[in-house]
């Protein structure tokens, strides 16, 4: 046992006591290890571990910022040369990275010790962690409940003390619905602003980007002034920043900001009065601190941003199971894949050229929209997500949902199901628990959940806050004051499973 509490120290805290000496790299593999051993079968956050290769590395003589910090890497793009890679999905099991992603590269350089693989929904597709093929991903507040997807796993080791970071990425709102659910602090960088190569210049057409999840805001700052690097792979690049993110969120902000606030579903939908109460608790927060907030809705068509989110995932997850087949060296049926993942493949596949097209222009015009309604407002003030946590298995298809999925699945008849409005079903009933997210993966602007409300059963909702392109050192510098606030929700000194 440790001569100190593990987890009450972040990743730049355990950092310093490596570098002091006051402890080795293998002390806190070894605690790491023992606490995956205890929480992990009530939490199945963690789906493959890596325990030998960390004890090696923690021999090692290593540096950088977070040197003998261990944390685990998602199940998804977040590839490490000659070790397994699955998405969640059981047509992966088996496959192995050829060679480091460059978001791995710059966590090495960093120092960090990798202890294996948290666990995701099959291809991250969906907001909440409950694949088929590991099963469910429980929230450390609340068994009961989900911690959100596609990082789930990544926000239960965290949020329950595991490692003081992890792994996440973020392509619809999946590193901050998780940190809303688990009482954490995640930060969607702007487009470009980390590392997507080898393998892709784009990931989602740039909507996802590469990040982490902490318990602290100065551990996501520092990651990314390690992850902020010329990538040569990369389609995208973010608007220049010469400064340190982690000396920003230690840097008040110290003139009065101007802050548009909303509590309005972007699609006409309920939002649940707790998340609405989030919001409005900060807003009087941030009213004390001398910011002007005022109640306006960003300038954009909510229902055009769903659909245009919606037609790029159909897309990708089309495209994904072709190029499948490649990685597979056979053809991809129903059986390989979920039925769900199979019929998104399937409107995918009924979706033409041109209306992919035109709904790449409906970014555009919301990203242009965007940044002229920051030439006013500084940050956009939203709940995270509209509801709390759903209980596990609350979202799965009914009986008789499944059964449509499984007939149209087997007869392909994705293009009758388009032609019927199957789409429009889709994005009110996938998306109303979570509006609130997509439109900053869209127009490619950073936006962060606070940890700063809970609820009157006792979990956490997070508040969104989202600013104009390239401008993290905003959003750090916010966070970093707000983090002193007597709301906010340190999960270190709360009691997890």
């Amino acid at each position: 046992m440790l001569g100190f509490h593990y987890k009450e120290y972040d990743g730049l805290g355990l950092a310093e006591l490596v570098k002091k000496k006051e402890v080795h790299p293998k002390e806190l593999v070894e605690e790491a290890i023992r606490l995956t051993n205890s929480l992990n079968p009530k939490l199945n956050a963690v789906i493959y571990r890596m325990y030998e290769e960390a004890r090696k590395l923690a021999e090692t003589d290593l540096s950088g910022t977070f040197a003998g910090v261990p944390m685990f890497l998602k199940d998804i793009s977040q590839e490490m040369e000659g070790q397994p890679i699955t998405s969640g999905s059981k047509a992966l099991q088996g496959f192995k990275s050829k060679v480091d992603s460059e978001y791995v590269k710059r966590l090495r350089e960093a120092g960090v010790i990798f202890l294996g693989r948290t666990n995701v929904p099959e291809f991250a597709l969906v907001a909440i962690t409950e694949p088929d093929h590991y099963g469910a991903t429980r929230n450390p507040w609340n068994l009961n409940v989900t911690p959100g997807g596609s990082s789930g796993g990544s926000a239960a080791a965290v949020a329950s003390g595991i490692v003081p970071i992890a792994g996440a990425n973020d392509g619809g709102g999946s590193i901050r619905i998780p940190a809303a659910y688990c009482g954490l602090f995640g930060l969607k960088p702007t487009r470009g602003r980390t590392p997507v190569g080898p393998h892709y210049g784009r990931a989602w057409q740039g909507a996802s980007v590469e990040h982490v999840l902490s318990r602290s805001v100065r551990d996501s700052a520092a990651m990314l002034d390690e992850l902020y690097k010329y990538d040569k792979a990369a389609a995208y690049y973010a608007p220049s920043f010469q400064g340190s993110y982690l000396q920003a969120s230690r840097t008040p902000i110290g003139k009065k900001l101007r802050i548009a606030l909303s509590v309005s579903s972007p699609i006409g939908t309920e939002v649940h009065p707790e998340c609405k109460k989030a919001v409005l608790k900060v807003a009087r927060l941030l009213e004390s601190m001398g910011h002007v907030v005022e109640e306006v809705d960003a300038p954009v068509d909510g229902h055009k941003i769903a659909k245009s989110y919606l037609m790029m995932y159909f897309a990708e997850t089309a495209a994904l199971l072709t190029s499948l087949e490649e990685t597979l060296g056979k053809k991809v049926t129903f059986e390989d894949v979920e039925p769900t993942t199979w019929l998104l493949g399937l409107l995918g596949k009924a979706t033409t050229a041109e209306e992919f097209a035109l709904s790449i222009r409906e970014w555009d015009k919301a990203a242009y929209q965007m940044e002229t309604f920051h030439e006013t407002y500084d940050f956009y003030l939203t709940p995270t997500t509209a509801f709390p946590p759903a209980k596990i298995g609350e979202l799965e298809p009914s009986s008789s949902e499944k059964f449509l999925i499984s007939t149209v699945g087997k007869l392909g008849l994705g293009g009758l199901l388009k032609k019927a409005g199957i789409v429009d079903q889709i994005a009110q009933k996938n998306l109303s628990r979570t509006p609130f997210t997509q439109l900053a993966n869209l127009t490619g602007q950073p936006a962060m959940s606070l940890p700063l409300h809970l609820t009157a059963d006792g979990l956490p909702v997070g508040v969104q806050v989202i600013a104009a392109k390239g401008r993290e050192d905003l959003l750090f510098q916010l966070a970093g004051e707000l983090e002193q606030a007597e709301d906010w929700i340190d999960v270190r000194k709360y009691p997890m499973v």
